[in-house]
């Protein structure tokens, strides 16, 4: 369709003084059409600007533009965020899903709204491209609507088109869409993508947020299958998992073989992945981000970041104290609808420390002035490059023990001493244990065993009740086998004695089986140091249900190997005349049967003979 674009736009014939403007977002800030507006402002005053995040430099807010205009955004970025701290401008914080409505509604009645779109098609059709979010409820309830026809706009499909005639005023602006660089994974960002990608399923659907941890990982999900994406925002990272065919859509229970987003932020690769192309519908907030359609998915992974996290679970990712810094966005309803898919898992990803490492991200008390976004009620898990908490249906002071676990190790005897202050943990609480570098950086090992998996990891305090909750599922056998005696009880307290382990002296592991936030341990093996002889004893216990799969050789296997990088002389093991199963394994790793008495049997495995010498 031919359209005859205006040459200019007289300015003062559309606004007047003391209107409410919308821009545009993200990628698709019409900045041309902002900055012939300032280019011929003569006589406007107190414009005021309505806009979520937009990339690229905001002119409109720079310190001379004050009288012209009144910023008030709902998400911040570089510019604006200044201008908000320093009393010049507005923050509105509220959930992306239910910004349409304050448009619709006339809550933020918007007298004009500025806009990007692609040129026509034959029948008369423009396309919003890169961003609908809440562009399109902004151009639906705006009196006036005011677009710079883009010729390198991509044509984005979905509900993605606004028609013509249904624009006021427009101006054929030929620009390259702002890009946004790739983040920069470090090796602390790295670890964290590492751990999340542990609790993503094949044929799971994802939502990602902004920044470099959901870029870190998507690197770690290219073994993964059938994956899906229900997301506001898609991003350049994606695209390589999408052509490997990693996502593919095919498991997902709503909009099936669909990519769903509302916009997207990044390279030009990406403005021509989404051009055209039918594999990737864009949708307005309050479709995409609306808690009941994300819950459509089943199996729905929510990952999104946190400035900080306190002992209780409250996350704070709008402001820095008193000084906001972003805004609520989407976290709040991709973590409330992944709460409520089914199998879905919500889940909050973050640095242990900022600043260099002086300041713990994860706290006893949030920082004064610092808001939360989401509840305590709403997350199940929490990530850190020191491993995952799961939160879900944990108590407080459970919820304290999973969170202390994956603070940074300097700050977590502080943060345990502030929680028995607080009466939030026990006073037996010990000390927190040292790390297990041996079993790697990522010390959540996924492991398979009959064709199940598993993960591998060391005991933790937060594993007092689950420690409590495996001793209590033995039978009397195996306490038999296990103790030489048949205890009756396992008290906080013991239990509690026996998950402090000092891993720089003893060793303990367990493998742990997680179906959603239910985790539950299903073995355990352990050492304990003799100074005199440096050596270690070992013993290990696994559940009837369990037995007979190879975890006990799983778990001797990763004793040995840490123990001989320890330079320890031997392993030594003893256990019951009648327990064959032990024998067995013993006997398999190489052990000597060393002693034999009425009642036990005594085994010894050489490991290091010349740290003997």
């Amino acid at each position: 369709m031919v359209v005859k674009t205006q040459k200019s736009l007289q300015w003062t014939d559309i606004l007047s003084s003391g209107n409410r403007i919308f821009i545009g977002s993200n990628a698709a800030v019409p900045a041309a059409l902002v900055d012939d507006l300032i280019d011929n402002s003569a006589g406007f005053t107190d414009i005021e600007l309505v806009h979520i995040l937009t990339l690229g430099n905001p002119r409109w807010a720079q310190p001379e533009y004050r009288q012209l205009f009144k910023i008030n955004s709902m998400f911040l970025g570089p510019g604006v965020r200044e201008e908000v701290a320093a009393g010049y401008a507005d923050y509105t914080p509220c959930f992306l899903s239910e910004i349409p409505a304050l448009f619709t509604d006339e809550i933020l009645r918007l007298d004009a709204a500025l806009i990007m779109v692609s040129e026509p098609d034959e029948f008369g059709y423009c396309s919003l491209g890169v961003s609908v979010d809440v562009v399109k409820s902004a151009a639906k309830a705006a009196k006036v609507v005011i677009a710079q026809i883009n010729p390198q706009m991509p044509v984005t499909y979905g509900q993605a088109f606004i028609h013509i005639d249904e624009i006021d005023h427009f101006l054929e602006i030929d620009t390259p869409l702002i890009e946004l660089p790739a983040s920069e994974i470090d090796p602390v960002i790295e670890q964290i993508g590492q751990y999340v990608s542990l609790l993503i399923e094949d044929g799971d659907t994802l939502q990602l947020g902004i920044g470099s941890i959901p870029d870190a990982v998507l690197c770690y999900l290219n073994k993964h299958k059938n994956l899906g994406v229900h997301t506001e925002m898609f991003s350049d990272s994606l695209i390589d998992l999408v052509e490997s065919g990693v996502i593919n859509n095919r498991h997902k229970t709503f909009k099936k073989g669909k990519i769903v987003t509302s916009f997207c932020m990044g390279s030009k690769r990406l403005y021509d992945f989404v051009h055209k192309n039918p594999h990737v519908e864009f949708h307005p907030s309050e479709f995409v981000n609306s808690p009941v359609n994300i819950a459509k998915n089943d199996n729905m992974v929510a990952i999104n970041s946190a400035i900080e996290v306190d002992l209780t679970g409250q996350v704070v990712s709008d402001s820095v104290g008193y000084q906001f810094y972003s805004g609520i966005g989407g976290q709040v309803d991709f973590i409330r609808g992944a709460s409520m898919s089914k199998g879905g898992k919500p889940i909050i990803a973050l640095a242990s420390t900022a600043k260099n490492g002086s300041v713990s991200k994860i706290t006893a008390a949030l920082t004064e002035g610092g808001g939360v976004v989401t509840s305590r009620g709403d997350v199940h898990f929490v990530v850190t490059e020191y491993g995952i908490a799961a939160l879900r249906g944990k108590s407080i002071r459970e919820r304290a023990l999973e969170l202390i676990k994956i603070a940074h190790p300097k700050f977590r005897d502080g943060l345990l001493a502030q929680a028995k202050k607080q009466f939030r943990v026990p006073d037996y609480q010990g000390p927190s244990p040292s790390q297990l570098p041996e079993l790697g950086a990522i010390t959540d090992i996924k492991i398979k065993l009959h064709s199940e998996n598993f993960i591998l990891r060391p005991l933790v305090p937060a594993d007092e009740g689950n420690l409590q909750a495996f001793f209590y599922s033995h039978n009397k056998n195996t306490l038999l086998m296990r103790y030489n005696y048949r205890p009756t009880r396992m008290s906080r307290e013991t239990s509690s004695s026996l998950v402090n382990v000092d891993q720089a002296t003893d060793v303990a592991l367990c493998i742990v089986n997680t179906i959603g936030s239910k985790e539950s341990i299903l073995a355990v093996g352990r050492y304990y140091y003799i100074a005199k002889r440096h050596c270690a004893e070992v013993a290990f216990v696994v559940c009837e249900q369990q037995q007979g799969k190879g975890m006990a050789k799983m778990l001797l296997q990763w004793l040995i190997k840490i123990a001989k990088a320890r330079g320890l002389t031997s392993m030594i093991a003893y256990t019951r005349r009648d327990n064959l199963a032990m024998q067995g394994i013993c006997t398999a790793f190489g052990f000597n049967k060393a002693n034999q008495d009425s009642d036990e049997v005594y085994f010894e495995l050489p490991l290091n003979p010349e740290s003997s010498e």
